[in-house]
């Protein structure tokens, strides 16, 4: 027998909790740093120096410079990264690599380099274009038979009515647009921007009186405002784009058949005249008024592990009139520069150091742990008891406080085990049995060492 089920009101999005989720800005207040703002904690001198760099780079005077975020494990260096790419805008590309990506990518390492850094240089396009935008009144799409298959019909054109508050305007339709039209699924009461020139149609939504009318579910229904004005109007579109991306249309060195169809990008080598090709265009565009630059944040993680060619390379891209903003990460002290016999603090060159403004991390007091685990446990959905609060904080103040975040989730798991709605100290201990630190681990490998292999 078959079953039927009401569906749900409403469509549940997908969701994705990242370590970093819950940061939105660097928590600044005339660049002083609040103790708790835009999920951040503590690190006030480390922030206040963020805010500081940000305002430079907003006021374009960090070209040629770059950062390095030095301190222990866990104090906060890739949230104080995310921190700056949110205060310099919602356009500004961000983009992370660790150190040991370099070694695994299919092409050259100055390739993957260059790539990179034109990948985080952004492009705010404006673009004036002459448009037929309204609410579709009446919609006559002509059909007549296949000239193969009399049993089929193929569109030939047709005719479209459009109306804003105070205009109406009807237009005649040939076959390419009418088939257009039915690819998009156009119907009366929709709202669509009709390209005067090129005859590019895009349908932004469903006109509110109308969805109201029909009670449509806004969860997939897009309700638009009727425009006003003439229906034909010169109408600016920006478009957010990179360096990288002009590169790749130029060339078509980096699409593939693969990433036509599913999405996916193939690296391939731009040569340099494309390059110089697409900056020329750039510059064109920025003095005509036509595009401006979003410099963006290439963060590089694991610093220590790129060698003496990739810091060379590096310290020549910043210094180039096209280059983003570079910060780079470490947790190392003194080592050996990758590629050389020589030690130098964090693992890099002193000569590239000298170019760089260092913030240093600190580690986190028990107030700031717990003030973060409370930040987590909020982003993560999990409720915890006062006791259990208290009692991850003391766990990350001894351990660190990547383990106590770590214990959140699995803790969580032995509670709805236990149909408990909240998550106990009983729960964190149970999950903290499990899953030991990295201290009790090397007392383990200590304790079985003669087991072990070798």
């Amino acid at each position: 027998m078959e079953e039927i089920s009401e569906a749900p009101q409403t469509l549940r999005e997908w969701e994705r909790v990242a370590a970093h989720s819950h940061i939105t800005g660097l928590g600044l207040e005339d660049l002083k740093a609040k103790p708790i703002a835009a999920g951040m904690v503590g690190q006030a001198e480390a922030r206040e120096a963020a805010g500081i760099i940000v305002d430079m780079i907003k006021k374009g005077k960090f070209a040629g410079r770059s950062i390095l975020l030095a301190g222990p494990p866990g104090t906060g260096k890739t949230a104080i990264a995310i921190a700056i790419a949110k205060e310099l805008g919602r356009d500004v590309p961000f983009m992370p690599f660790a150190g040991s990506e370099i070694y695994s990518a299919e092409i050259k390492k100055t390739e993957f380099l260059t790539q990179t850094l034109r990948k985080a240089i952004g492009l705010r396009v404006h673009e004036m274009r002459r448009i037929y935008e309204g609410e579709v009144k009446e919609l006559r799409i002509d059909q007549e038979p296949h000239p193969y298959n009399p049993y089929t019909k193929v569109p030939v054109g047709g005719t479209i009515k459009l109306a804003t508050k105070d205009a109406t305007k009807q237009l005649k339709m040939d076959q390419a647009f009418a088939i257009s039209l039915i690819k998009q699924g156009v119907e009366t009461g929709d709202i669509v921007q009709i390209d005067a020139d090129s005859g590019r149609v895009a349908k932004v939504g469903r006109s509110r009186e109308v969805a109201e009318k029909e009670k449509a579910d806004l969860t997939t229904v897009q309700p638009v405002d009727v425009p006003s004005g003439p229906v034909l109007k010169n109408k600016e579109f920006i478009y957010p784009m990179t360096l990288h991306e002009l590169d790749v249309a130029q060339s078509r060195a980096g699409v593939s058949m693969f990433s036509l169809f599913f999405g996916g990008e193939e690296r391939k080598e731009i040569s340099s005249e494309v390059r110089a090709g697409v900056d020329e265009m750039v510059r064109k565009w920025v003095e005509e008024g036509r595009a401006e630059f979003l410099p963006g944040v290439v963060f590089i993680d694991e610093c220590s592990m790129l060698d003496i060619e990739t810091f060379s390379f590096l310290g020549r891209g910043m210094e180039q009139e096209l280059a983003p903003i570079v910060i780079f990460a470490t947790n190392r002290g003194l080592t050996s520069v990758r590629g050389t016999d020589l030690k130098a603090p964090h693992g890099m060159p002193l000569d590239l150091l000298d170019r760089l403004l260092i913030i240093a991390t600190k580690p986190y007091t028990r107030e700031e742990i717990l003030e973060i685990l409370r930040i987590r446990a909020k982003a993560e959905k999990i409720t915890l008891a006062p006791e259990a609060l208290e009692y991850l904080a003391d766990i990350g103040s001894q351990a660190s406080l990547r383990y106590a975040v770590q214990l959140l989730a699995p803790a969580s798991e032995v509670a709805a085990a236990e149909k408990s709605k909240k998550v106990t100290k009983a729960h964190i201990e149970r999950a903290k049995e499990l899953f030991i630190d990295v201290r009790r681990s090397v007392d383990y490998l200590r304790e079985f060492e003669e087991k072990m292999l070798k």
